[in-house]
């Protein structure tokens, strides 16, 4: 008996579809007793391999019948038929939809997909404990919106008997430097040597962010603006939960005197990376973006993140950078697409942005990764999918950040996007379980990494 089963790239019915990837499917099947030999299918249709093989009988489920013979169907018969075999088709007596299974109880299966994924790229946790130790030393140059994230804890007392008033007391206030400075931060603490260009504020936050910076090692170039203020995103809580979130910013465009700071500044600052890590609060815009790309200088590695709340942030306004890394609600504005699903968003977007690699990021279910194939490397997927591997989550706010760095790094050390895809996915998982922006060390992602390698060598 040969079963054969549809590869990923043809498999687009539902939203975050196919759950369980090619080779995982293919190794369940080929543990059936039944099974002799598992295809993996690349062709759209089985017409090609049906004329390799030759069955004596193809075997379909019932449901290519019940409605009458797909023209599809018909010409699977007919191919079957034209060397004397028989196509064959199910009772239909008991119908498994993998789709309502999926549905109604998702399988946690995120470790063998993992591992599934290692196998097929001729992956270990050896190497990617490796990949960690090849991030050292790399020279990055982040350019972006610095925002300080606080975050004041209040008990609840009650609340108003006039007004809809809530009343709460006052516990305490903790800053983090967040936005493009805890990129810099989470490069930094991977082993980077990072230099830090942004926008502040002539206020005490602005004094904060450069000694909690130089504290980091982050070496940073800031351009004081004394029209503005540093971006200040101060979330309210109670008894763990967000009240009310009060944003202290000015959204307008940087001048062109600033703007030719920056310039200066990434045309002579020596890099292997640059980062633009767009929040959309004054340093990127449409005026801003065309000149500050034209000026990284040639053979740098080019990244882009546009982690923006309001719709004026487009991720498409960074064509042709190396990696990007968008979120499905950042991706369906910038397609101005709603409705497609996932997979075949992601590849409009990738299509599009004409970047080397996509990692579109889809907050618990991991993400997507897209990649350019050659022709001849049949057996090498155009996308794959990563799991979350997070655990218990406290705050998921800057998980993104972490993600971007740790994949930054890894992709331009290694080249690999299956590496820098896990290893960021990881360092996202680490920074999801604490609270603020805390920026994630090699050895805490080397501890998630035998967390799960313990579960592997378990199972």
């Amino acid at each position: 008996m040969i079963a054969s089963l549809t590869a990923d790239a043809h498999i687009s019915k539902a939203n975050f579809r196919p759950y369980v990837p090619q080779e995982l499917r293919a190794f369940n099947l080929a543990a059936l007793e039944c099974v002799d030999y598992v295809i993996v299918d690349y062709e759209p249709t089985p017409i090609r391999n049906i004329g390799i093989i030759q069955p004596d009988y193809f075997a379909k489920g019932y449901e290519y019948t019940k409605d009458g013979l797909h023209p599809r169907t018909a010409e699977e018969k007919q191919a079957v038929e034209a060397y004397g075999g028989e196509i064959i088709f199910t009772p239909g007596d008991i119908v498994y939809s993998s789709s309502h299974i999926i549905e109604s109880e998702p399988p946690a299966i995120a470790t063998e997909k993992l591992m599934a994924l290692l196998e097929a790229e001729g992956l270990s946790f050896d190497g990617l404990r490796g990949a960690l130790d090849d991030l050292k030393g790399i020279r990055v140059h982040v350019v972006g919106d610095t925002i300080i994230d606080s975050y004041t804890h209040t008990t609840l007392i009650g609340g108003m008997t006039k007004t809809p008033t809530m009343s709460v007391r006052m516990e305490g206030r903790t800053d983090f430097v967040g936005g493009a400075g805890v990129v810099a931060k989470h490069l930094q603490s991977a082993g980077a040597e990072v230099t830090f260009s942004t926008v502040l504020g002539d206020d005490s936050l602005a004094e904060f962010v450069l000694k909690d910076l130089k504290d980091a090692g982050v070496s940073c170039a800031p351009i004081i603006d004394r029209t503005r203020p540093t971006t200040n995103k101060n979330a309210i809580v109670a008894g763990g939960y967000n009240l009310l979130k009060v944003d202290t910013l000015d959204n307008r465009s940087i001048s062109g005197r600033i703007l030719e700071h920056l310039l200066e500044q990434v045309r002579g600052t020596q890099a292997d990376i640059v980062v633009f890590s767009d929040f959309r609060h004054g340093v990127f815009n449409r005026e801003t973006i065309p000149p500050l790309t034209q000026a990284i200088p040639a053979g740098i590695f080019r990244i882009a993140d546009s982690q923006v709340a309001s719709r004026w942030g487009n991720i498409l306004d960074f064509r042709g950078f190396d990696l990007i890394t968008p979120n499905e609600r950042e991706a369906r504005f910038a397609l101005g697409d709603q409705d497609s699903v996932v997979r075949p968003l992601g590849l409009e977007l990738y299509r599009q942005a004409g970047c080397k690699w996509l990692l579109l990021k889809l907050g618990e279910r991991g993400l997507l990764a897209f990649r350019s194939v050659p022709k001849t490397y049949e057996d090498v997927r155009a996308f794959f999918a990563v799991d979350s591997f997070a655990g218990r989550v406290v705050d998921a706010v800057g998980s993104g950040d972490a993600l971007l760095a740790y994949s930054a790094l890894s992709l331009f050390a290694t080249k690999s996007p299956v590496i820098g895809a896990v290893l960021g996915s990881f360092a996202a998982a680490v920074e999801c379980e604490h609270e603020g922006n805390v920026p994630v060390r090699p050895e805490d992602v080397i501890g998630k990494l035998e967390r799960f390698e313990r579960n592997v060598n378990y199972c």
